[in-house]
């Protein structure tokens, strides 16, 4: 009977030596496995997540659908005198479509090669992330908060601007603390709308807004007598004026609310491509800083400065090192011209603006207009 005891508990003994290391085995296996997960986990966990509308930097080839397209797709405002507008023939001229124009001669030597995308201010970020457009060209202010947030590359300033305030001359206002419980008419979806409630509080000035989405409804509205006053870029406002019935009775008052350096921008995450629209907009600049002209531009192509030379693409490798023709900039003048002669007509002394120039004037000649070494 002890026998049979012993070799029962014996028995019992090594089926339970052999149960309990076939659950070490399984938990050893499952906790082993368990380990691996983990490490994949954080392995995966240290890699960005693309935000919505973020393209991963690399991945993009906005250059290659351009060229392959055989045309840009420029989304401007198409209603703003002197910078977008389109006429009744369904013609575009002002100085956002001629910066547009500009890239198309760069890369397709041909200045018409652009197709232009009418865009209020609430839309034309969405265009851009989404890539509808290939360029936003359209009176747009440079912030921090559209250059990181709402993902923009900015390209460089083509207007320094300010925001301002236009009034009838007979409104008795003269200054900006003169506008205390007055309506003011702005466009939403701008800079203006929150710079004016920013210097109105500063002011510690009481005032209604009256806002709009569409441009043209709200100096429809500033027409008709709905406010007395109506903020915009101080340009914005000088151009409009002459589309008002009676422009005479309407001033800019004296004051400026903010600063608004307006420029193109394109969406974030292709940097070959802001490289190149970037440097074609400073070959406008550059252009008028060495005195080359759509006029002079043969005779400045056989030149012997080696500045103007590399800069024409005579000498060097620039734009071929840029992935572009190496004449580009020869191409964007003899088309469009240099800064000077896209502000003049659009904006300036040959336009019916005649818009002094001020800080767009080239930084030679007192102003903020730069741009930097080509080589």
């Amino acid at each position: 009977m002890h026998h049979q005891l012993r070799s029962r508990r014996k028995g019992f003994a090594n089926f339970r030596h052999r149960l309990f290391g076939q659950l070490r085995s399984g938990w050893l296996k499952a906790i082993a496995l368990l380990l691996v997960g983990l490490c994949l986990f954080a392995l995966a966990a240290c890699e960005p997540i693309p935000e919505p509308n973020q393209v991963a930097v690399g991945t993009a080839n906005r250059l290659k659908t351009v060229i392959s397209r055989g045309k840009l797709i420029c989304g401007v405002s198409g209603e703003l005198p002197g910078f977008s507008f389109v006429n009744k023939d369904g013609k575009y001229s002002g100085l956002d479509v001629d910066i547009c124009r500009a890239i198309a001669a760069a890369l397709f030597d041909d200045p018409n090669a652009v197709q232009f995308r009418n865009l209020n201010a609430k839309e034309r970020f969405t265009a851009l992330q989404s890539g509808e457009i290939d360029i936003l060209s359209r009176n747009t202010t440079w912030t921090i908060s559209r250059d990181t947030s709402s993902r923009l590359a900015f390209m460089p300033v083509v207007f320094y601007d300010g925001q301002g305030v236009m009034v009838r001359k007979d409104s008795n206002i003269k200054v900006i603390n003169d506008l205390k419980d007055a309506d003011i008419c702005a466009q939403t979806g701008t800079t203006t709308e929150q710079n004016l409630a920013d210097q109105m509080r500063k002011r510690n000035l009481a005032y209604k807004p009256v806002v709009y989405e569409d441009v043209n409804a709200t100096f429809a509205a500033y027409q008709s007598g709905r406010c007395a006053a109506i903020t915009a870029d101080r340009s914005a406002l000088v151009v409009r004026r002459t589309r008002l019935a009676d422009p005479e009775n309407h001033v800019v008052i004296d004051g400026v609310l903010s600063k608004e350096p307006l420029a193109p921008a394109v969406s974030d995450g292709d940097s070959k491509w802001a490289d190149i629209v970037k440097w074609i907009i400073f070959t406008a600049i550059e252009a008028e800083d060495l005195d080359i002209s759509s006029t002079n531009l043969a005779t400045q192509l056989q030149s012997k400065n080696a500045d103007i030379r590399r800069f024409l693409g005579v000498d060097g490798s620039l734009g071929k090192d840029m992935g572009v023709s190496n004449d580009f900039t020869a191409r964007v003048i003899k088309h469009v011209g240099n800064y000077a002669e896209i502000y003049d007509r659009n904006l300036g002394k040959d336009s019916s603006f005649k818009l002094a120039r001020g800080q767009n004037e080239l930084w030679k000649n007192g102003g903020l207009m730069y741009a930097p070494p080509f080589r």
